[in-house]
């Protein structure tokens, strides 16, 4: 066995010390990649041959796994590659620190052996409330502010990720994260302490110049993932004028160096078609070079909320339809945050328990279930004040509540093992549960517009008729498609058939 990780490893080094010269070889490109779309298929008829999942659900993670290689395959040799740092970086943590080193992964035993069950997959950290924008409808709240959560605090939460959850994947949103400033050090200083770490930002780029697209280059453990409502007038309209032509010249900034990255797109009644569309698709994907993106529909919390920018419940169907066809046909990596539950189980909010979850920790310390959930049963400051950490955080009674309620909905349906994966979060689907557990536990709000929420009687019955509305549209599609079909020996002679 110690000679077989030996040989891997040298395997994965070589990988990651000629990347780029594997990847503009054609014969070990083409191996390469066949292998990769040998082992997703494997994938997905081991889950067809256990029966684990519903087909419908295996198909979903066999269409985006294929996704992902041919995104990677894009993002080597296309018309815009990523650099050989980001490969020699990724290959090191991906691979060699979780796969080969263990510490990470003695991390995550011991986290089980502690609570039973598996750890967190990632955390998301806001670092900073502050914004050189201020969008319409911000769900943070952001603009001209100073809240931040202090370098040392901060610097914490990462070594605690690692070493009590495991994780080497963080991702920080905010705010604006490029904003992040204390003790003269800034949000790039800490990504390159944590250098053994890969860090996704949602960000608007506006402060991305060339000095800091070299400097995400010279790191390599950093991608941008760039906030665009639409084309320049839609763009310009929420976020500000002259924003798109700066996002473009960003995007240009990191294609000059090399730096892998990706689109985010905030979905609403006004511009989802013009988001989905083939046009739009093509040109940040394909002529902007985006290696990724995720989709999220307007939540209406944080600043001036209202329930007429959410997409209708017509409209989130055919997104479901349309983001499908997009992973489908174009290949592109786009999980939509609402949408794909049956990718990951549904609702992932709270650290839920069978791994894959995450928990969420804003600028003046408040930890949250989910970034979308502004509720908080704790704040990181006072943890670490009384000699606690993120193993305390994670008992917290209130994310249990919201793990206990994920797993009973998960096995909602009896034999068909799920509820409705379709309409499976927390606060947009299943508002009046989120209200329940909120009144037992008594969280704090996490700002004016969150307590103000709580309160509004008018809203709350709004997101309730949503969220039973959305049910009831999208249980047709559920059970036909995923609930009904367990025809494991068809989709298996399908799939042979292919060949």
């Amino acid at each position: 066995m110690a000679q077989n990780n030996k040989l891997f490893r040298m395997g994965v080094n070589y990988v990651g010390n000629h990347g780029q010269s594997i990847a503009n070889n054609r014969i070990a490109r083409r191996m390469i990649l066949n292998q990769a779309f040998k082992t997703a298929e494997n994938g997905y008829r081991n889950n067809l041959r256990t029966k684990k999942f519903p087909v419908g659900v295996c198909e979903d993670r066999y269409e985006m796994n294929k996704a992902i290689i041919y995104t990677a395959e894009r993002i080597l040799t296309g018309d815009h590659p990523i650099n050989d740092t980001f490969i020699k970086k990724l290959a090191d943590i991906m691979v060699n620190n979780i796969a080969m080193d263990g510490g990470y992964v003695s991390a995550q035993q011991a986290f089980v052996e502690r609570h039973g069950q598996r750890p967190p997959g990632f955390i998301v950290v806001s670092p900073t409330k502050s914004c050189n924008l201020y969008c319409t409808g911000c769900y943070a709240n952001s603009g001209k502010a100073t809240e931040k959560l202090s370098w040392d605090v901060f610097d914490r939460i990462l070594t605690e990720a690692k070493d009590i959850f495991g994780n080497l994947f963080i991702v920080v949103s905010g705010g604006e994260p490029f904003t992040y400033k204390d003790q003269g050090k800034t949000l790039l200083d800490m990504v390159e302490k944590h250098n053994d770490m890969f860090f996704m930002s949602y960000t608007n780029s506006t402060l991305i110049d060339d000095a800091t697209a070299k400097r995400l280059a010279e790191l390599g453990n950093f991608s941008p993932a760039i906030s665009v409502e639409g084309w320049r007038d839609r763009t310009d309209e929420r976020r500000g004028k002259g924003t798109y032509d700066k996002i473009l010249a960003a995007m240009a900034s990191l294609r000059k160096y090399g730096v892998p990255f990706g689109i985010s797109l905030t979905a609403t009644k006004y511009n989802c078609e013009e988001i989905l569309s083939d046009e739009f698709m093509d040109y940040f994907f394909m002529d902007q070079g985006a290696a990724y993106g995720w989709i999220f529909h307007y939540m209406p919390i944080g600043r001036s909320y209202t329930l007429d920018l959410m997409p209708t419940i017509e409209q989130r169907l055919w997104m479901w339809q349309r983001s499908w066809e997009l992973v489908r046909e174009k290949h592109i990596f786009l999980p939509d945050f609402w949408n794909h539950g049956t990718l990951v189980d549904g609702c992932i909010a709270s650290g839920r328990s069978n791994g894959g979850g995450y928990v969420y920790i804003n600028w003046d310390g408040k930890v949250m279930p989910c970034v979308f959930v502004p509720y908080s049963p704790t704040n990181i400051n006072t943890v670490y004040a009384e000699g606690k950490d993120l193993n305390d955080v994670y008992e917290e009674a209130f994310f249990k509540d919201i793990r206990k309620w994920q797993a009973g909905y998960r096995n909602k349906n009896g034999n068909g093992k799920h509820g409705n994966l379709l309409a499976p979060c927390f606060i947009r689907d299943h508002h009046d549960v989120m209200r329940e557990i909120v009144a037992k536990n008594e969280p704090d709000p996490e700002n004016p517009p969150a307590e103000e929420a709580l309160l509004d009687k008018e809203y709350m019955q709004g997101m309730i008729d949503y969220g039973k509305s959305y049910q009831e549209l999208s249980a047709k599609v559920w059970d036909e498609k995923y609930i009904k079909n367990y025809d494991y020996d068809k989709a298996l002679a399908e799939l042979d058939a292919k060949k």
